[in-house]
């Protein structure tokens, strides 16, 4: 029996619905999991996500997408295969894909992040919801057993601790993020009372998206709104990495930098990157959530993309699950080791 998902060079591909899964290349139909731009491209004919990741697709991949929005659970058919899209708890409106046909179901999980038991829920997007099928493809971008989150509570604990201990040093807070996810995670999660906060070009119309779209942040500032320049040297600053060495960050006079990422649980990686400190924060699952998420689906077969794909197609084949890996052009620019590193000045 044809698999209900394939490889092929324009992406993952549904056969019997004609349709593609946050494919790389352009075509008629896409279904995107999220607004990252690694799974959703522009020039597709048609786009079908959640309802939500609207006005981020739009502001990223331009207004006049032909974009059908679902709300997570909603099913839509399609040549008699059934879509829905159900929560991942990545970023605002990500998705895992359920794709059902003559009682087979697989589903795409795109990137997800779970929720350990008893941990709060991050508040700037919908919990992962675990989904039973027969397939599960799954990301593995942190797969290996190296990778433990920390507690959320814990890890804000720390950012702002540094950040109050430099406002006392009159020494600005710039820390270095992903600008669609990471940084309103981050805002969400900081104390708003140490000081101002300060958002970089690439981030702040993404922080509209957001609060457009129901999401809790503290205020934001532009760089050139802050009328007493002495606050700068209190402020929080959220920026890409590529903010680093340009004519912008030297507005801001002293500061210490730090990295928000999951490659910061490698001390290798925080030593590499040459910033004063670094926080492990990821919108992906970590190993022990990667299984959990596994487990939860009852898949019998599962399909490994982008990440550790080897290391943990191994691991599940030697607890007797039918495991393998698919290649794909997805990558981990949200998260990519080379933002640890600051860029060279132009």
């Amino acid at each position: 029996m044809e698999d209900l998902i394939v490889q092929r060079p324009e992406g993952l591909y549904c056969p019997p619905g004609g349709f593609y899964i946050d494919p790389w290349r352009r075509v008629e139909r896409a279904v995107i999991t999220h607004a990252h731009a690694d799974h959703a491209r522009p020039g597709h004919a048609h786009f079908l996500a959640t309802a939500v990741s609207e006005g981020l697709l739009r502001s990223r991949l331009g207004p006049g997408i032909a974009l059908q929005g679902l709300a997570y659970g909603e099913t839509v058919e399609h040549h008699g295969v059934r879509v829905s899209l159900h929560p991942a708890g990545h970023v605002l409106g990500s998705a895992q894909v359920r794709v059902e046909h003559r009682g087979r179901v697989w589903v795409a999980s795109g990137d997800y992040r779970t929720t350990p038991a008893g941990a709060v829920p991050d508040r700037t997007c919908a919990p992962f919801e675990p989904v039973r099928c027969d397939v599960f493809i799954t990301e593995s971008t942190f797969g290996l057993p190296i990778y433990r989150w920390r507690p959320d509570t814990e890890l804000f604990g720390q950012i702002n601790r540094w950040w109050l201990d430099n406002a006392e040093a009159s020494r600005a807070s710039v820390l270095v993020c992903y600008s669609l996810g990471k940084a309103q995670r981050i805002l969400a999660g900081v104390d708003a009372s140490i000081g101002p906060i300060v958002c970089h070009g690439a981030v702040e119309p993404l922080n509209r998206a957001y609060r457009a779209a129901g999401i809790a942040l503290p205020d934001t500032l532009a760089v050139g709104e802050v009328a007493d320049k002495a606050e700068l040297r209190r402020a929080l600053v959220l920026c890409p990495g590529s903010a680093l060495g340009s004519p912008w960050i030297q507005r801001f006079g002293d500061f210490s930098d730090a990295f928000a990422s999951g490659w910061m649980q490698v001390r290798g990686q925080r030593r590499r990157g040459g910033h004063d400190r670094g926080f492990v924060l990821s919108d992906h699952a970590d190993w022990p959530g990667l299984l959990d998420a596994i487990g939860a689906s009852g898949a019998q077969r599962v399909i490994v993309t982008h990440g550790s794909v080897p290391v943990l197609v191994r691991y599940l084949q030697e607890r007797g699950l039918q495991a393998e890996g698919f290649d794909t052009e997805y990558g981990d620019g949200h998260e990519t080791r080379a933002e640890a590193a600051p860029p060279v000045a132009a």
